[in-house]
Parts: structure tokens; C-alpha cells; sequence
């Protein structure tokens, strides 16, 4: 049993407050190269530790090659998660990454059942699965372009790959009031130069260990998810006891959040990912009747709740012991 803290259920019913429809810009991140910008090199060879494959930088940007970095780690790639299919589908393991852990912007896919990776395409093919962030978000993007043109037999192949492989941890969360200062690259925040500090506020402020190993998507390289003081016992609270008449989370995703009859696993995954989901229920913007849960569980949770169930969860290691 997880220990609560010093939250009881009325406590947490009283400090939640009515949600609003509010989408905190600090989630959604973006700024790519302008066009004009230079194009990545296509000559120089770069390498990883540990590794005995090399990539141009021209390579590490092509939408349509997984960079399998370590290749013996993982069962054979598909067609679909190794290349894709030009024109419109991207590899999946580009964005996913060729071991299904993800990044901070995109879902990890590692260990989530196929039948609900499968239920998820055909959501953002339909429009039920939207952005709750109106505005272009490059990563929401591509991933909608892929689910209107993949195959079901892409899907499927997809899906059950992903759906075998195990999730392996990749961010740690630490709480503080003051975190190193960023700025966005990409759809990811990055520590500045220097040591200057700011005030975290009420954001999750996740970034990479190590930005250089990050953008070469080296699967291995971990993350840091900056969060609020107190966001993780607030977090574990609510999960348990749910909050503002919430359901507790455990109900659908299990005991200790490792996936259950209803809910697929959500330990471990990034937490501004988890994020950016909680807010598209509350918004709206993901629908249908298997969102229909997660929009009542939301309606009554402010953009802070969200914060302390999404840093709770990012904390949560993935496999069972």
C-alpha cells in the first residue's frame, strides 16, 4: 500500500478548485530552425557510448529512419518502425524511438497493450484524439499525419511490437521551487547557458540529462522533470483518494498504476506528456466514449491537480519488482 501522507480526502476536496478550460502554454513547447536554415550535415559520422553504429546529422533529422542505436536491445524493427512509408508515414521509431521509451513530447509506447495502442491511432484518425493546444505543436502533428495514412496492418504490426517490449525507466522527478533557467528547442525545454535559476511557478519543467545525447535520440539518455514542492505526496494522495468527487486513478490503472482491466499503465511515463493528456480530457479535446472517464475524472481539477497527478506518475518506476 502506498502511504498517503498528511492528505485526507476532504483536504484535497478542499484545496481543489473548479477547473477552468485553461491550456498552460509552457506545455506545449515549440521552436524549429526557420526555413532558410542550413541543412544538417550529411557527411561527418557521430557516434554514441556503448554503441557501434554512426549517423550523419542529416540522418538523426530524417522522419523516415528509427536511429537504432543499440540494435541487439530489441527484438527486429517492422518495416513500419524502422522506415515507414513515404510519403505520409513517418517510422515509428523515430519519434518513439526503436525500444518504445519516447520523449518527453510523444508517448512511450513500451508495454502498453496493442489493443490500446491500436484504439489510440484510430482516435487521432477520426479526430476524437485532439490537442487540446490549437496552435501547432509539431509532434501532435506528425503523429495525425501518420494515423490518417498508415495501413491497419501498419497499425497492427506496430502495435504489437511496441506492446512486447518493456518500459524502461528515463526520468527522474525532482522537486524544487527553483530550477535551472531554459529556453525551447525543438518541442522540448533545455537548461541555459550558465547557472542562472528561476522560479518554477506551478509548471513541470522537463529536459534532458545530456541535450547533445537527446537530440542524436539516444534511447538510453535520461530526463529530469522539474515540478512544484509537494507535488509528488499531492499527486499519490489523489491517485488513491481521488479529488473534487474524482475517482481515484488506481481504480482503472491498477493498484500501483501498472495498467488494469480498464486503464492501460501510465507508471513512469514523462510527466509532461501525462500532462499535456490530463488537460486534452478536461479540454475536451479528446473525446469519444473511452475518453468519457477521464473527462469527469478531470471537470473539477485545477491545472495545479493536474501538475501533482502528472509528477506523481512520472515518479512511479514503470516495471514491477
Amino acid at each position: 500500500m502506498l502511504a498517503l501522507g498528511s492528505f485526507s480526502r476532504a483536504e484535497l476536496s478542499a484545496q481543489t478548485v473548479t477547473a477552468k478550460s485553461d491550456v498552460p502554454p509552457w506545455l506545449y513547447p515549440l521552436a524549429f530552425p526557420p526555413a532558410g536554415a542550413p541543412l544538417p550535415d550529411s557527411v561527418k559520422l557521430l557516434r554514441l557510448p556503448h554503441s557501434t553504429r554512426a549517423f550523419t546529422r542529416a540522418q538523426v533529422s530524417d522522419l523516415f529512419m528509427a536511429k537504432d542505436w543499440y540494435p541487439t536491445s530489441h527484438p527486429p524493427l517492422p518495416a513500419v518502425v524502422a522506415t515507414g512509408r513515404r510519403p505520409e508515414v513517418h517510422a515509428c521509431g523515430y519519434c518513439h524511438l526503436p525500444a518504445g521509451g519516447g520523449r518527453p513530447e510523444n508517448a512511450a509506447l513500451a508495454g502498453l497493450p496493442a489493443d490500446y495502442i491500436v484504439r489510440q491511432v484510430q482516435a487521432f484518425r477520426s479526430g476524437e484524439r485532439r490537442s487540446a493546444w490549437t496552435g501547432p505543436h509539431r509532434p501532435f502533428d506528425l503523429m495525425t499525419r501518420v494515423a490518417k495514412n498508415a495501413t491497419e496492418d501498419e497499425v497492427a504490426r506496430a502495435a504489437e511490437y511496441f506492446a512486447a517490449l518493456t518500459l524502461p525507466r528515463r526520468v527522474r522527478v525532482v522537486e524544487a521551487q527553483r530550477v535551472p533557467r531554459t529556453y525551447v528547442t525543438g518541442a522540448l525545454h533545455a537548461v541555459s547557458p550558465g547557472r542562472q535559476r528561476e522560479a518554477i511557478g506551478g509548471r513541470i519543467i522537463e529536459v534532458p540529462e545530456n541535450h547533445e545525447r537527446f537530440e542524436l535520440r539516444d534511447e538510453r539518455s535520461g530526463f529530469v522533470a522539474y515540478v512544484p514542492p509537494g507535488s509528488i505526496a499531492r499527486g499519490r494522495a489523489m491517485t488513491r483518494l481521488g479529488a473534487g468527487g474524482a475517482a481515484a486513478c488506481t481504480t482503472c490503472h491498477g493498484e500501483s498504476l501498472r495498467g488494469g482491466a480498464i486503464g492501460p499503465p501510465i507508471a513512469g511515463q514523462f510527466p509532461s506528456y501525462v500532462m499535456r493528456q490530463l488537460v486534452a480530457f478536461r479540454s475536451g479535446a479528446r473525446a469519444g466514449s473511452a475518453a468519457a472517464p477521464m473527462q469527469a475524472m478531470t471537470a473539477a481539477l485545477s491545472t495545479d491537480d493536474l501538475v501533482a497527478l502528472s509528477a506523481y506518475v512520472g515518479s512511479l518506476s514503470p516495471r514491477r519488482h
